[in-house]
């Protein structure tokens, strides 16, 4: 399992930099490439999910390997929900309306939407 999970991310770290490369991109290839790295995210965090809840895998690293993954998870944190509210403002400022009700996800509890 884990051999075609590093397969699979070096197959999308390699259409990232074909992605990147791109020129002349109009506006809909910039959604479809913007959706593709959503979609590589949200494939990644699912992945981390899994292992991170699972006490067999997690005791197998040491607390130094774990305190530089909490590290830098917290870099990449940190910089990726700067970013999203850096975004939402200018939404909010191009009139997008932004619900703010909270709504109930099946099993992984409460967002904002």
């Amino acid at each position: 399992m884990t051999s075609d999970w590093i397969r699979s991310c070096q197959r999308i770290l390699e259409k990232l930099e074909d992605l990147e490369k791109s020129d002349n991109k109009d506006r809909l290839e910039y959604v479809r490439s913007i959706r593709f790295m959503l979609e590589a995210l949200q494939r990644s965090i699912i992945g981390w999910m899994q292992w991170i809840n699972n006490p067999d895998i997690m005791t197998r690293f040491t607390r130094e390997e774990l305190s530089e993954m909490n590290k830098r998870m917290a870099e990449f944190t940190r910089s990726f929900i700067k970013f999203d509210l850096e975004i939402t403002k200018k939404g909010e400022e191009k009139g997008l309306e932004i619900s703010r009700r909270r709504t109930e996800t099946k099993g992984r509890g409460i967002i904002y939407i």
